[in-house]
């Protein structure tokens, strides 16, 4: 895909969503992070019905470590592999406690030092808490990037340092958000919505899904009786 073409897609994508977000609902840096935690092989939804259980309760590192693993079991109890979430979640806060007076730090090397946090989650808290233009890379935007063929790769590293390189500064910050509801709502893993699709044009998928009243394709080599 060509720069041109490339700039075309951020440019429909952004007219349609001038100021992208993450559906995880937060108040502060600390809440998205637990939230992001939370959200790993789990949808933003049940990560949102959870957290607003709890952060009434316990919303900054102090509380979640009063709580302990064994209080704050009931409030994320619904969420997939909530146990090492848990136990992550308490970790982390207590190091934030010792180490970071209690913030959510702003550079990565620190993140990434902390417990249940990796180079995704710590590019969203970049992302979105800080404002940095980081691209973290879930299934969504892997499958929309090669799928679409803006950034192949085979990982989502390889994605990541593809899009780092080709997407223009001005789309950089807010390419992440665009993308993830982009594969979340339109580019879907088992049928994309190629007929409603903003830039289905520019897309190099060849294998595009027809709108539902259109007629299906005759079969190669069918001859007609008569």
């Amino acid at each position: 895909m060509n720069a041109a073409r490339r700039r075309a897609i951020f440019e429909r994508l952004r007219a349609a969503n001038p100021s992208p977000t993450t559906e995880l609902e937060y108040r502060t840096p600390f809440e998205l992070l637990v939230a992001v935690i939370l959200s790993a092989q789990a949808t933003d939804r049940s990560v949102n019905q959870a957290t607003a259980r709890l952060f009434p309760v316990a919303r900054t590192p102090s509380a979640i470590v009063g709580l302990g693993e064994e209080g704050l079991a009931p409030y994320v109890r619904s969420i997939g592999l909530w146990a090492t979430k848990a136990s992550n979640i308490v970790a982390m806060s207590r190091m934030l406690l010792e180490r970071h007076g209690g913030h959510v730090p702003c550079r990565r090397e620190d993140l990434e030092a902390l417990p249940g946090v990796g180079r995704k989650t710590a590019n969203v808290v970049l992302n979105t808490a800080f404002g940095e233009p980081t691209i973290a890379v879930d299934t969504h935007i892997f499958r929309v990037a090669n799928r679409t063929g803006l950034a192949p790769g085979r990982n989502v590293r390889a994605v990541e340092d593809r899009l780092l390189k080709v997407v223009d500064p001005e789309f950089r910050r807010d390419a992440h958000h665009w993308l993830i509801l982009h594969g979340r709502y339109v580019c879907k893993a088992r049928r994309p919505e190629c007929p409603t699709c903003p830039i289905a044009d520019l897309c190099e998928y060849r294998h595009k899904t027809p709108a539902p009243d259109a007629p299906a394709p005759a079969a190669a080599g069918r001859r007609r009786r008569s």
